[in-house]
């Protein structure tokens, strides 16, 4: 039996940019962002990426109304795309709650609702039943029994945050997109300082590394990590594990495997102690 006390963590997409199903990513997955935190009987959603689908299909299931919480990264399509087709956003009964940063000049509301604009989508987003409610979450924190959730502006093309979720002295940190060095960004003197802070100790770090070293050199500036970045950041941190994530729509589940064996290897070269692995769709890691 599962410790009530205990804090699961389950990928539901893994994929950055734009969902790539076919039998070379079969394994590691297809699907856009998304993770499901459950701790105890609390449940929060990280993003909502086309796996979110898959997800929704589960809550259904599983009881009916359901009260979620929801919380975006960024309003980039791979981040939003699988709402419309999220089940508990078309039951009466159920409500969402939305926590993101502020976009720029608009809203997050206005956002949801222009993806299923009749010109994108043949649904309207009033056709939506559920109660939903969103919140600005910008670097506070937020709150519930058991579940604390923080959140830190990082390097991204638009307003996006990375995620600490906290519960039961156990940790995640969620930061699907990221370009740790290189680019040009507003962030403030000290940034990585207090990045390294963030990711500090967490039992699990989810963090983008869309590129190989050589790839980055022709794609500096597009607001994602490299395999190195990531792994160091995770070194600095002392985190007790790192998934690699927001694979590339390029990257096969064998070139996955091969640039993670490299930097588990690194890992125990070095004596870190840290578990390396790619985010894999359909994974689910109990802490506790």
């Amino acid at each position: 039996m599962e410790d009530t006390r205990s804090v699961s963590i389950q990928c539901w997409g893994t994929r950055g940019s734009i969902p790539t199903p076919g039998p070379t990513t079969a394994r590691y997955g297809g699907n856009t962002s998304c993770v499901e935190v459950a701790a105890g009987d609390e449940r929060i959603i990280l993003d909502a990426g086309t796996g979110i689908r898959l997800l929704g299909e589960r809550l259904r299931e599983e009881q009916s109304p359901n009260d979620v919480t929801l919380f975006l990264s960024h309003f980039h399509w791979d981040h939003i795309q699988g709402f419309p087709f999220f089940a508990p956003g078309c039951d009466p009964e159920s409500s969402i709650r939305i926590l993101a940063p502020s976009p720029e000049r608009t809203d997050a509301e206005s956002i949801m609702r222009a993806q299923m604009d009749p010109a994108h989508f043949p649904v309207p987003y009033d056709e939506l039943s559920a109660e939903i409610n969103y919140h600005t979450l910008s670097e506070e924190g937020w709150q519930e029994a058991e579940t604390r959730v923080t959140a830190l502006r990082v390097r991204h093309a638009s307003p996006t945050v990375g995620y600490r979720v906290e519960a039961f002295g156990r940790s995640l940190v969620f930061v699907p997109d990221n370009e740790l060095v290189g680019g040009e960004y507003s962030t403030p003197d000290g940034w990585m300082d207090r990045m390294v802070t963030f990711a500090s100790d967490a039992d699990i770090l989810i963090h983008d590394a869309m590129f190989t070293a050589e790839e980055y050199q022709s794609r500096e500036g597009w607001g994602h990590s490299t395999f190195s970045q990531a792994f160091e950041l995770a070194e600095r941190a002392g985190v007790k594990a790192l998934q690699f994530f927001h694979h590339s729509p390029h990257r096969s589940d064998a070139e996955l495997d091969g640039i993670t064996r490299h930097f588990r290897e690194k890992a125990e070269a070095r004596g870190l102690g840290m578990d390396v692995q790619a985010a894999e769709e359909g994974a689910r890691l109990v802490l506790g």
